[in-house]
């Protein structure tokens, strides 16, 4: 049986993208970085850029496609992502050919070959944001960056998937004391924003199954977070109501500057 495969590549406000393959297909998930920067990162892991079929996109903010245009263009890759967000894209990407350009309509599925891409609304300051949860031969990897607030249909999606890539923003305390103006804090408090860490850890709570997921904190302030800290918090939160992390789930951190290895998706034990 041939596993999906993923790398985070790179997760925060300076960049994100996400790279996924099976058997049969491969692809980049947001291109927030520039292209040069993205070809080191897939080399890096093993991955020819060359070798990629496509790339979807969840919103149009600088920090999710950044190298967009570049990198479409360079390899001639199909790019997927919902029409509102077609029409929202900045005028720096540049163009991309219209026999690439594909809708990726929200709350719709996607077939690439052996993966099925199902996508479906978060809350946050873009067009029309998607989350993303990837299906191959029964394992399932969830993608939840970039919305200010987990509501129920983000928790149906996402409950049972095997690992999850799910924001664990900033420090709230941190935030406020912080140099930002207030109108950026404020924006970022709201419910269009982002997850603090106690969002994450109480988010989680929610829809987790106790199956031993991996759940990797994503999208961490540089200046308004820490590793650490976003850890303990939600270490914390699940250990209150009798989690064991380490067993029951196993949190695992993200850098925004070099990738997580390759990781085979490993189907996770079900409760007893």
């Amino acid at each position: 049986m041939n596993r999906m495969k993923y790398s985070i590549l790179a997760s925060g406000s300076t960049g994100n993208a996400l790279y996924v393959e099976t058997g049969r297909i491969r692809v980049l998930v947001d291109a927030g970085l520039s292209g040069k920067r993205l070809e080191k990162l897939l080399t890096s892991i093993g991955v020819e850029p060359s070798s990629l079929h496509a790339v979807l996109v969840t919103h149009e903010h600088s920090d999710h496609i950044k190298g967009l245009g570049v990198f479409a263009r360079r390899y001639r890759l199909p790019v997927y992502m919902n029409e509102t967000t077609w029409a929202a894209l900045p005028s720096g990407v540049g163009g991309i050919p219209i026999e690439q350009q594909h809708v990726f309509p929200t709350l719709s599925t996607l077939d690439l070959e052996d993966l099925t891409v199902e996508s479906f609304p978060v809350s946050h300051d873009a067009a029309e944001p998607m989350g993303f949860c990837f299906h191959h031969e029964g394992s399932r990897l969830g993608l939840v960056t970039d919305t200010g607030y987990i509501n129920p249909r983000i928790a149906e999606k996402v409950a049972g998937c095997d690992a999850l890539i799910l924001e664990a923003n900033h420090d709230v305390n941190m935030l406020r004391m912080g140099t930002y103006p207030w109108n950026v804090k404020r924006r970022i408090l709201s419910d269009v924003g982002h997850l603090s860490n106690e969002d994450a850890g109480e988010a989680l709570l929610t829809f987790l199954r106790g199956n031993g997921e991996d759940v990797f904190l994503a999208h961490l302030s540089q200046d308004n977070n820490l590793t650490d800290l976003a850890h303990l918090t939600v270490k914390g939160i699940l250990q209150e109501q009798g989690l064991d992390v380490g067993r029951d789930v196993r949190l695992r951190g993200t850098q925004p500057d070099r990738p997580t290895p390759l990781l085979p998706l490993e189907r996770k034990r079900q409760p007893f």
